[in-house]
């Protein structure tokens, strides 16, 4: 069911709506990590003249070294909590669409879910995703000599977490349905992670992961196979 989801899902990221979405989610993001850099290299170019390290012009390439490895890090980690949280803000835009162009009926009865609970989300997912990919940071640094344990934890953690998020922004608009089973829920949630793992892709991962939890929620009730 989950993978039928997603390829129904596909065609509707050529959608205008899923379009000035990704775009408008890709360039919030990318703000998103230009501030953090900016932190970042601020906080290590203070402490670098307060400590005394690196004087000379080596110690400005250090700071932009360390700088770029950190956004790096954090991008690796934190990107699609970040643009899942921007998503979250937005997402009735694509949802929206999705409904209205195949399931219009649904679309019709849909309650609308309002700017304050959608923020409520967004900073709900944030801190969902941040906290328990910190807790498992050690976890994922022991895991690097396995080769792939750091990626095989990632994906079951984060495939939780993305299956939360989205049955979160498809599932109020709905309340007379049945929520999407754990276990689909889960499996939606892998998809996803893997999505945001592929380079480019992962751009369009964010409305490609909203438009499949649209049908995962009313392709049950049509016994999608």
């Amino acid at each position: 069911m989950v993978l039928t989801a997603a390829l129904r899902a596909f065609p509707s990221i050529f959608h205008g709506a899923a379009l000035r979405l990704a775009l408008k989610t890709l360039l919030l993001s990318l703000m998103a990590f230009a501030l953090l850099g900016f932190a970042l290299w601020f906080a290590l170019h203070a402490a670098r003249l307060h400590f005394g390290w690196g004087t000379t012009a080596w110690g400005g390439w250090a700071e932009a070294a360390a700088t770029a490895v950190g956004i790096a890090a954090a991008a690796w980690l934190l990107f699609r909590a970040v643009a899942m949280t921007i998503m979250n803000l937005f997402a009735d835009d694509i949802i929206i669409a999705v409904e209205r162009d195949s399931y219009p009926e649904a679309a019709a009865r849909a309650h609308p879910v309002g700017w304050g609970r959608s923020l409520h989300f967004a900073l709900r997912s944030l801190a969902r995703t941040i906290g328990w990919n910190l807790l498992a940071l050690p976890a994922y640094v022991l895991l690097l000599v396995t080769g792939v344990g750091t990626i095989g934890l990632f994906l079951i953690l984060n495939a939780i977490l993305l299956g939360r998020d989205l049955a979160d922004m498809v599932e109020p608009r709905h309340p007379g349905l049945p929520p999407i089973p754990r276990g689909s829920r889960w499996r939606m949630g892998f998809v996803s992670a893997l999505l945001f793992m592929v380079p480019v892709l992962n751009l369009l991962a964010p409305i490609w992961s909203a438009a499949m939890a649209v049908h995962m929620l009313h392709g049950a009730r049509r016994k999608i196979p």
